[in-house]
């Protein structure tokens, strides 16, 4: 689907540590851009589990750049839509999952939810959201606080942080 005249840029954070996690974030990425345009996908990242149970697996994580016409909402939605067919189910915060999907950014909206908090609002502290949105967009900067995701980055804690691949989409 190509995004319509008057869409705006979302950036959506993703993530996987149960199942098959790479295959999970391949078949993601293809759903994701069912809802408008994919303009970019960063690297893919491993990452130590943050909060949550203890003994969880690695994550691998990503984050693309969508042009999409959907309201913030209902993209929202849609993302917990295909995180459900993904086999997700939402029992405990923090959980390991076969598949999270979050709305980081969408344009300059400032929404103090519930249902919906943008931008996300832990995302400027995370390495493992921040590292992959600064493939797509250093300068990409909060809504809320003006600040890049360049310069959150260097004062984050990268610590169990490691570039797994630039280019992932394809099998090898």
């Amino acid at each position: 689907m190509s995004a319509p005249r008057g869409a705006e840029d979302a950036y959506i954070a993703l993530g996987a540590n149960l199942g098959q996690p790479l295959e999970t974030l391949r078949w993601a990425v293809t759903e994701v851009a069912r809802l408008g345009e994919v303009r970019g996908v960063s690297g893919l990242y491993r990452t130590a589990p943050v909060g949550g149970p203890p003994g969880q697996p690695a994550y691998l994580n990503a984050a693309l750049c969508l042009r999409t016409d959907l309201p913030p909402l209902e993209l929202m939605s849609a993302l917990h839509a295909a995180e459900a067919r993904a086999g997700r189910q939402r029992r405990e915060r923090w959980e390991a999952r076969v598949l999270d999907l979050d709305l980081i950014v969408y344009g300059d909206r400032v929404e103090a939810g519930p249902p919906l908090t943008l931008p996300h609002p832990r995302a400027w502290e995370r390495a493992f959201v921040l590292a992959p949105l600064s493939d797509l967009n250093p300068e990409l900067a909060s809504p809320q606080t003006g600040e890049t995701v360049a310069h959150a980055l260097a004062r984050a804690d990268r610590s169990g942080l490691q570039l797994q691949a630039a280019n992932w989409l394809r099998p090898s």
